[in-house]
C-alpha cells in the first residue's frame, strides 16, 4: 500500500567513519572550497557529491566522467566497509544542534505520488541544468545522497515518539559546518515503525524547505524506470523533516552592482516616494516585516514601505522580499528579473551584515539591502496557494549534512 513516507534500508557511515564522511551540501560549496574541505580526508562525501574535485582542474562539473568518479569513489567506500547498510527498513531520529538552537526530526523517504500531486508542496521554481544535474548524479549512483529537507505542521504524538528515540545513545554524533551537531538514532522497531507511518498519513500536507532540484529529479527517475523494475524503491525519495515550528530561516539579503545611473542623492529621493526613510549610525538589521536596511554610501539607512503599499491576501506579494522587488529592485534600480540579471547577487544572512559593506566598500557592489527573515507560516501559505516565491527568499540554518544517511535504489 502507498503511503506518504516508509522507512527505508538507511546507507550509511560506520560510527567511527562518520565524522570524516560527514560533509556540506552538494550546493553550498563551489569546486575550489569543495576540494580545499576535502584535503586530506579520503572518505569525505564531497568525494561523491562533488567529484570533480578528483579530477584535472577545470573539469566541466557536468562532465560524464564527473559522475562516473563519483559513483566509483561511493562504491569503493561501500566495499571498504566505510558505509555500511542497515539490514532492515527504519525511520532515523536526525537532530541538529547549533548554538542554543535544536531542531528534531525524522529521516525517511517519501512518496513521488505524493509529491507529483503536490501533497507534498513546493514554493520555488527550478532549472532544467541543475534538474538535469541532479538526475544523471542518482542515475550513476543508483542512489539518493542528498536528502530533502521538509517541514509539517508540529504533531504533538510524532514529537513524543522522537523525543523518546532520542534518549538513547546515537548512532554517530558528528560536527560539522558552522559548529552544528549531527546526531542520529534508528527507529527499527514494528510498532514504532506504524505509528510513525499513520502520524504521517493523517497529514495534509509536507513543505519542501530545501531541495526542490533533489526532490523534482527524484520525480523524474521514477518516472523513467516505472515499469521496467520489479522494486519501487525509486517511487520514493530521501528526506529529512521537520516540525515547522523548529525551522530556523535566516535573512537572505541583496546587493547591486550600481545605481541604475542614479546619485545617491538622486536614489534616496526615489526611495522616499514609496519608503520612509531614516538615516542610522551604525548597522540596521530590520526587527520586523516591512522593513529594511540599506547600506549606501557607507551610510545605514532604515526604509518602512508606506502601508498602502502592502497587499493584504497575496501570500507571495506581502512577502518583504517581493515589497522590495516590486516597488524598489525593479522600478527604481531596474532590475526586473532578478532570476538572471548579473548586476543583483545574495548574500545568506549568516554571513552578517558586515559582509554587505564589505561588497559595497570594496567597489565591488554600490547597495545592499537588509531584509527580515521569512516566516515559515509565510512559506507555507505561498505552498498552500499553489504559488512560488521570488529566487532567494529563504535561507534556513542549520543545514543537513551530506553522507550520513543515503536511500539506495535496489
Amino acid at each position: 500500500m502507498s503511503t506518504l513516507v516508509r522507512p527505508f534500508r538507511g546507507l550509511r557511515p560506520t560510527p567511527e567513519a562518520a565524522p570524516n564522511v560527514a560533509a556540506p551540501p552538494y550546493d553550498v560549496l563551489n569546486s575550489a572550497e569543495a576540494k580545499i574541505k576535502a584535503a586530506g580526508k579520503p572518505h569525505s562525501f564531497l568525494h561523491i557529491s562533488k567529484p570533480e574535485i578528483d579530477l584535472p582542474d577545470g573539469t566541466d562539473v557536468y562532465a560524464p566522467a564527473v559522475y562516473q568518479k563519483g559513483a566509483d569513489n561511493f562504491q569503493a567506500m561501500i566495499k571498504s566497509g566505510v558505509l555500511i547498510r542497515d539490514d532492515a527498513p527504519s525511520y532515523y531520529v536526525y537532530r541538529m544542534r547549533m548554538g542554543a538552537h535544536t531542531q528534531t526530526g525524522l529521516a525517511f523517504v517519501a512518496s513521488v505520488a505524493d509529491y507529483d500531486t503536490n501533497r507534498i508542496r513546493k514554493h520555488e521554481f527550478t532549472r532544467p541544468d541543475k534538474e538535469d544535474d541532479r538526475v544523471r548524479q542518482i542515475e550513476a549512483l543508483n542512489a539518493e545522497t542528498g536528502p530533502v529537507l521538509l517541514a509539517y505542521r508540529k504533531h504533538m504524538v510524532l514529537q513524543n515518539i522522537l523525543m523518546e528515540s532520542a534518549r538513547s545513545e546515537p548512532l554517530y554524533e558528528v560536527k560539522g559546518e558552522h559548529g552544528v551537531v549531527h546526531s542520529v538514532w534508528r527507529i527499527a522497531e514494528p510498532e514504532k515503525i506504524a505509528r510513525i507511518t499513520e502520524a504521517f498519513d493523517g497529514m495534509d500536507a509536507l513543505y519542501i524547505a530545501d531541495g526542490h532540484h533533489r526532490s523534482a529529479a527524484a520525480s523524474r527517475v521514477a518516472a523513467a524506470r516505472r515499469g521496467k523494475s520489479k522494486s519501487d524503491s525509486a517511487e520514493y525519495f530521501l528526506a529529512v523533516a521537520f516540525p515547522h515550528d523548529q525551522m530556523r530561516i535566516f535573512d537572505y539579503n541583496r546587493v547591486i552592482k550600481d545605481l541604475n545611473g542614479l546619485t545617491p542623492d538622486e536614489l534616496l529621493k526615489k526611495i522616499r516616494t514609496k519608503f520612509i526613510v531614516a538615516e542610522h549610525d551604525q548597522q540596521y538589521a530590520p526587527l520586523s516585516p516591512t522593513h529594511f536596511g540599506m547600506y549606501l554610501g557607507r551610510k545605514w539607512y532604515e526604509l518602512v514601505i508606506q502601508p498602502d503599499l502592502v497587499p493584504r491576501k497575496d501570500p507571495v506579494g506581502l512577502l518583504d522580499v517581493s515589497l522590495l522587488q516590486n516597488n524598489l529592485i525593479s522600478p527604481i534600480l531596474g532590475i526586473a528579473d532578478p532570476r538572471r540579471d548579473k548586476r543583483i547577487d545574495f548574500v545568506g544572512g549568516i554571513r552578517g551584515l558586515s559582509e554587505l559593506e564589505a561588497r559595497v566598500n570594496s567597489g565591488e557592489m554600490a547597495v545592499a539591502f537588509a531584509l527580515h527573515a521569512t516566516r515559515m507560516d509565510q512559506l507555507m501559505a505561498v505552498a498552500d496557494a499553489g504559488e512560488v516565491m521570488p529566487p532567494k527568499s529563504t535561507w534556513f540554518e542549520p543545514k543537513l549534512a551530506d553522507g550520513l544517511l543515503s536511500h539506495v535504489l535496489d
